[in-house]
């Protein structure tokens, strides 16, 4: 008998519908099962552990010779989520299940040797997907049910064994969709984030990753060890605006793929804040794998990757950060296609000035030569320089200082300052694709950042002065806006210009 049951894969960020057809002729002298439709050993390996499984639970396996397909067979299929679905579909071919009770269905989950449902990666793309389908349920493991309730407008039934789901799907067992109220769950889970208030001194950088984070503005902070670059970077999410709930979802739907979710909260609500070491190579960094996982830039959309030890990083690893920082979003081809995932972060790297990293500390002297400076230095290429917006010298805190007790302004504070200029963007913005100031176009440079006589004479000193890029012109600009935007000006005056020429010192002779 012919049965067919709908479960889904992923393929990059997006889910795709996989209908599973069994045909089980009951012909043929051995019982044997032929998986087909391009799927991986995780698949192949299904044929052991649903046979076990239905053995555990009293079902008898079908005679014969058993063809399962998993259409569109074009497409490789991965993982052990087809389990549940293959064995549904086995019991609905020999006439123990009804097949009426799967056509508006999905079914997802891996199956133990006894008949246990155990969980899977990527559910929350999954039940978005068969929503969007028109299915009116999803069948998925226990511990996947809070995060698949997630999704509105599509019940959700979360079991624990192989038998619950056969009696569910007979009718001879109620099981009541999970209830989760969105708004509810993202007000009452905002955990805590590292707070400015803990940082001595450092006013400077403060007000630096204030304009960042006000404009989302990339940043790189130089200073020697044990200044505190590292402490500072680990509290710009604490001032950004909170996430709204699309953002929220967007960011879980990445992590649902890549089975970084927290068991005990399946819905990111801070944003993330990834820092890959140094050692990180190139699909680790943007993604990989024959069908492409998320990697770090994508991990951290909607949020801030903070590269420490910045020249320290493989040349090739540096440089395939420039599209996602041009275009908020990363693409990678295979031999069998492309995927695309969205990666709009907010970059933060740190770096010593030096080998040894003490060039320029008045406390402790410099051993590095001037060539091995250079070298360094040089491990940055200037074009990716030219995306990072801010250049920060961070340096020694004072002894007062470090004697003294914390008496910083805290980060809830800076966040209403950040807040409230990002709503003015919002606004300036509002029939646009654009919106922050640090993405804006040059047609919206030209239009927007508009410049007085004075400003415009400070400006052409200092492309004299620190012989700027072009791109290096529009990261000025796009700056100068930012600080515009947290002092409440419609118009960018000297003193914002000035601040935002400060914030380029890797341009001058030195570095």
């Amino acid at each position: 008998m012919l049965a067919k049951v709908f479960s889904a894969a992923i393929q990059g960020f997006n889910s795709y519908t996989v209908e599973i057809e069994i045909n089980a002729t009951g012909v043929g002298e051995q019982t044997n099962v032929a998986i087909v439709g391009l799927p991986d050993n995780a698949i192949r390996e299904s044929r052991e552990r649903v046979k076990s499984a239905l053995s555990a639970c009293g079902y008898v396996h079908p005679f014969g010779h058993t063809t399962i397909n998993l259409a569109p067979a074009d497409i490789k299929k991965e993982g052990a989520a087809f389990d549940l679905p293959i064995a549904i579909g086995m019991i609905a071919a020999i006439n123990k299940l009804p097949g009426e009770s799967l056509e508006n269905k999905f079914i997802v989950g891996e199956l133990a040797l006894d008949g246990l449902i155990r969980p899977i990666t990527g559910i929350l793309p999954i039940t978005m997907h068969a929503k969007n389908t028109g299915k009116k349920c999803i069948i998925v493991p226990n511990p996947n049910a809070e995060e698949a309730g997630i999704v509105d407008g599509i019940d959700v039934i979360g079991i624990d064994h192989l038998n619950e789901a056969v009696d569910y799907l007979k009718g001879d067992k109620s099981i009541f969709p999970v209830d989760i109220n969105l708004d509810d769950y993202y007000s009452n889970h905002k955990n805590p984030s590292p707070d400015f208030v803990d940082i001595k001194g450092q006013d400077f950088v403060k007000r630096a990753l204030e304009v960042a984070a006000a404009g989302g503005h990339n940043i790189i902070l130089i200073g020697p060890p044990g200044t505190g670059k590292t402490l500072l970077a680990q509290r710009l999410p604490s001032i950004l605006p909170l996430m709204e709930i699309e953002e929220a979802l967007e960011t879980t739907k990445i992590h649902s793929i890549s089975g970084f979710l927290e068991k005990t909260c399946p819905l990111v609500i801070v944003r993330p804040f990834r820092s890959p070491h140094h050692t990180v190579s190139d699909a680790g960094l943007l993604g990989g794998q024959s069908n492409p996982k998320p990697g770090e830039v994508s991990l951290a959309h909607n949020g801030v990757l903070f590269l420490d030890e910045f020249p320290e990083f493989k040349r090739s690893v540096l440089e395939v950060l420039r599209q996602p920082l041009e275009n908020g979003d990363v693409t990678i081809s295979r031999a069998a296609g492309s995927v695309t995932f969205p990666a709009n972060f907010q970059l933060i790297a740190a770096m010593n000035p030096c080998p040894c990293g003490h060039y320029g500390n008045y406390q402790r002297q410099c051993r590095c030569t001037p060539n091995q400076i250079q070298r360094y230095r040089s491990r940055i290429s200037g074009p990716l320089l030219d995306r990072i917006d801010l250049h920060v010298e961070v340096g020694p805190i004072s002894e007062k200082e470090l004697m003294s007790k914390p008496n910083g302004e805290s980060s809830s504070s800076i966040r209403e300052r950040v807040s409230n200029a990002r709503n003015r963007q919002i606004n300036r913005f509002s029939k646009s694709s654009t919106s922050r100031n640090a993405n804006m176009t040059p047609k919206e440079i030209q239009s927007i950042c508009t410049l007085n006589s004075e400003c415009q004479h400070l400006l052409k000193m200092a492309i004299n002065e620190l012989n700027l890029s072009a791109r290096a012109y529009d990261r000025i600009l796009r700056v100068a806006r930012t600080i515009s935007d947290l002092a409440e000006r419609e118009d960018i005056d000297e003193s914002h210009l000035s601040e935002a020429i400060q914030y380029r010192s890797l341009d001058r002779q030195l570095w």
